[in-house]
């Protein structure tokens, strides 16, 4: 993978993900099950990439957090944010439906992190424009590869508009 972004540097394309901006990966997971949360916070301090984990339980406490109308909103702008769909008050599509129409919000990815696998569930999602959806893992080893994987793709390779504004690139390679 770093073989094939040097070789786009070197034809001059500039290439910003999280990782090359050098600092943590910050990770908004909205879910009510604090077991599940233990789970992905675990998996994501063992990748590489240094991560935080903030915890929403409710859709409501995401979308204030996300708003800047929390107390906690001082942290910056979450890199991605997980999102479970069956949630207490407000449902999950819900929440993606409001955050996708907010100019200020739709530009963060946000991943769908369901223990539902069913189709009706997934085309939902995606009408509403979750940027991808995963089945939760029903083992720590299997949500270790899931965070090996996410941490891979959405911090190592993936440009989103806010690594790309105004960065530079330092170079890892």
């Amino acid at each position: 993978m770093t073989a094939i972004l040097r070789s786009e540097r070197a034809k001059g394309f500039q290439v910003v993900t999280i990782y090359e901006r050098g600092s943590r990966a910050d990770i908004l997971l909205i879910d009510d099950n604090p077991g599940d949360a233990r789970l992905v916070a675990i998996a994501f301090r063992r990748t590489p990439l240094p991560t935080q984990v903030r915890i929403a339980e409710t859709a409501e406490q995401g979308l204030a957090l996300l708003q800047g109308k929390d107390e906690a909103a001082s942290h910056r702008r979450p890199d991605l944010v997980f999102l479970d769909l069956n949630l207490p008050s407000m449902h999950g599509l819900t929440f993606l439906e409001l955050v996708k129409r907010d100019p200020a919000l739709s530009s963060i990815p946000v991943l769908v992190l369901s223990s539902s696998s069913a189709t009706k569930d997934i085309a939902d999602s995606y009408d509403r424009h979750a940027n991808g959806f995963v089945t939760k893992p029903s083992t720590l080893e299997g949500y270790l590869a899931l965070a090996d994987c996410i941490s891979e793709y959405w911090f190592k390779v993936v440009q989103t508009p806010e690594t790309s504004r105004g960065a530079s690139s330092p170079s890892f390679f």
